[in-house]
């Protein structure tokens, strides 16, 4: 694998670091099957694309993305919690919507940011390797993501957010508003889909309504293979863990697509992806089984 492929595999995966920890919220903490990440994704790209096109700054228009995000997101639990759809319906029912929504904002399928500033123009002028200056801002972005979201999840109310995901009837005994929880942990979890979905079409240079498709199956394979690599018995440990695994999946996939020896293609990566998830998913029962897991011998 050539260097440009392995940077680029490393800032893919930190991008997608942001979405492993949105998905993170919604089906660990909150213990909420959310599929409305494959449409908040397209909706921050459209909603950034679109400001920046009719002249706003990039930063406000990357955080009206994440507002718009965490407006989706609230939809979803809104239809949960107070219409009582069932969780992965509600997010099925927003994940369809967005998809007209997604085209009402952009106004057609698609919006070039050809030749307008963006959040990466600051780093451009660094005069950094041109595989090196989108890599500096995801990585800044992403380890701001991660403190911001433990210290979060460490905090009062994310206590009893994690609560309301551990056990809801417990919850509302100690008096914890478990609605307010699901409503607010599911807006912050898909504005962080939205910011990576901003910053993505920024990068990119345009935003698509299709981009979103697949996106729940790469945040579910991080977070499983972060998951069986790394310890998660602390929040520090879990969130690392999330974008670690976002790291480890892009690497394995770029490898894959790399090696000319395998024979795999671009048009392959499904298959590698279903592969890497069942890998993933099977590696915490086979590491209990080997004989130094028993009884300490080996």
């Amino acid at each position: 694998m050539s260097s440009i492929a392995f940077f680029g595999a490393i800032e893919s995966g930190l991008l997608f670091g942001l979405v492993t920890l949105g998905v993170f919220i919604s089906f660990r903490v909150l213990d909420f099957p959310d599929l409305t990440v494959d449409g908040s994704l397209p909706l921050g790209a459209a909603v950034a694309a679109t400001l920046i096109v009719h002249g706003a700054p990039p930063v406000l228009a990357t955080l009206a993305a994440m507002l718009a995000g965490a407006g989706a997101g609230f939809v979803t639990a809104w239809l949960n919690v107070r219409l009582k759809i069932l969780n992965l319906l509600a997010s099925i029912l927003t994940m369809i919507a967005l998809y007209s929504v997604n085209l009402r904002i952009m106004g057609r399928p698609n919006v070039a940011l050809l030749g307008v500033d963006t959040v990466f123009t600051p780093v451009e002028k660094l005069h950094l390797p041109y595989y090196l200056s989108d890599l500096v801002l995801y990585a800044a972005v992403c380890l701001a993501a991660t403190l911001l979201l433990v210290w979060f999840l460490n905090s009062q109310v994310g206590l009893a957010m994690r609560a309301t995901g551990a056990n809801a009837r417990m919850a509302r005994a100690q008096g914890i508003n478990t609605s307010r929880m699901t409503l607010l942990g599911m807006a912050l979890s898909n504005a962080l889909v939205a910011l990576a979905g901003a910053l993505f079409a920024q990068s990119q240079g345009g935003a698509d309504v299709s981009m979103g498709i697949g996106v729940i199956v790469t945040g579910l394979a991080a977070v499983i293979l972060g998951e069986a690599i790394l310890p998660t018995r602390t929040i520090w440990l879990a969130a690392l863990a999330c974008v670690g695994g976002s790291i480890l999946y892009r690497m394995a996939v770029a490898l894959a697509l790399n090696a000319s020896f395998i024979g795999l293609q671009a048009q392959d990566l499904k298959l590698i992806t279903a592969v890497l998830v069942a890998l993933a998913m099977t590696v915490p029962s086979m590491r209990g089984k080997l004989p130094f897991r028993r009884g300490g011998k080996a």
